[in-house]
């Protein structure tokens, strides 16, 4: 037998920054055509405005900085949807816009680069967004609303989302099949679960994420709602709970972000658990109904000692660091 030294990596493989941005813009795919359905060409728009800044913003700092990078790998037009998935279908262009440049070039950019950067990109932007303009970030429109195309605000019929009803608290008019199927006032991205399940198990099935975050996440919220309803029927509150807001889109594309979650198997699950008992934390006592956002921003930065704190168990390696 001939033995062959070399430097690693010794395990090659043919993914690339490219194929795993492409994959998770398909994964997204059932998310993008629910969001048009059910709000219209408006939404379409709002989606390529973000996502043109994201990529025009990134070519800029590029170019500027002759920095490492391209925006040929599909990074920041991922990053670009999944902003444009986080907003209502009513907020103005320009304010699309500023969140996309936002999220590339201060969070990714500056942050490092591609891989580097602490916070999502996407979901530090929307927080920017709610913070500076949150009378914009919560006017929610019903299904169907006709809303202008060309007019770089629009304005349309205000319609009370599930969480704000169960703020009250109360369990919400909408059924729990509209809720699963997408039929309910929100932001683009949250509506339909359906579409959002559809998507997240594509990406484990691609095993371009781990299982673990989103059922860490989503297993959680289901037993602190169910456990502490705040409602006289806890199962319901429980399901309610799952499928309001952007709990679904948080759990399989924002948790999952590999510069921003931890690596490590025990790590995913302790990250996964915090992100769900802050969000649940933030839904009963926050002035937001929504607590996706800032539990998983919260987690991204507890992300790298999560990784260092909870190391996997070394075969043949005792507790102390000794070999057995």
């Amino acid at each position: 037998m001939k033995l062959i030294t070399s430097s690693s990596p010794h395990i090659r493989s043919g993914e690339t920054t490219r194929r795993l941005m492409g994959t998770v813009l398909l994964a997204l795919l059932p998310t993008l055509l629910a969001g048009v359905w059910f709000f219209g060409p408006r939404a379409l728009a709002l989606v390529l405005v973000t996502v043109a800044a994201c990529i025009v913003s990134e070519w800029v700092f590029l170019s500027v900085t002759k920095g490492p990078g391209s925006v040929l790998d599909g990074s920041s037009a991922v990053t670009g949807l999944l902003l444009a998935l986080t907003l209502p279908a009513t907020t103005p262009y320009w304010m699309a816009a500023v969140g996309g440049v936002f999220a590339i070039v201060v969070v990714k950019a500056l942050g490092g680069g591609l891989g580097q950067n602490i916070f999502n990109p996407a979901l530090a932007a929307r927080a920017l967004l709610l913070l500076l303009w949150p009378a914009s970030l919560t006017r929610y429109t019903s299904v169907g609303a006709e809303l202008p195309l060309l007019s770089m605000a629009a304005d349309g019929v205000t319609s009370a989302t599930p969480l704000h009803s169960m703020v009250m608290p109360s369990l919400p008019d909408a059924s729990l099949a509209d809720m699963f199927l997408g039929s309910i006032g929100g932001c683009i991205g949250e509506v339909s679960t359906l579409a959002l399940l559809l998507g997240g198990a594509f990406l484990i099935w691609r095993k371009v994420i781990s299982w673990r975050i989103p059922a860490a996440y989503l297993g959680t919220v289901a037993f602190l709602t169910l456990v502490f309803p705040r409602g006289q029927e806890p199962l319901s509150w429980m399901l309610y709970s799952l499928m309001g807001g952007g709990l679904v889109l948080g759990a399989f594309f924002m948790a999952t972000d590999y510069a921003t979650s931890p690596a490590l198997p025990r790590a995913q699950l302790v990250y996964g658990i915090g992100c769900g008992a802050l969000t649940i934390l933030f839904r009963y006592h926050s002035l937001y109904p929504e607590g996706v956002t800032y539990a998983i921003l919260l987690m991204n930065a507890c992300a790298w000692a999560l990784d260092k704190f909870l190391p996997p168990v070394r075969f043949g390696v005792q507790k102390g660091g000794e070999a057995g």
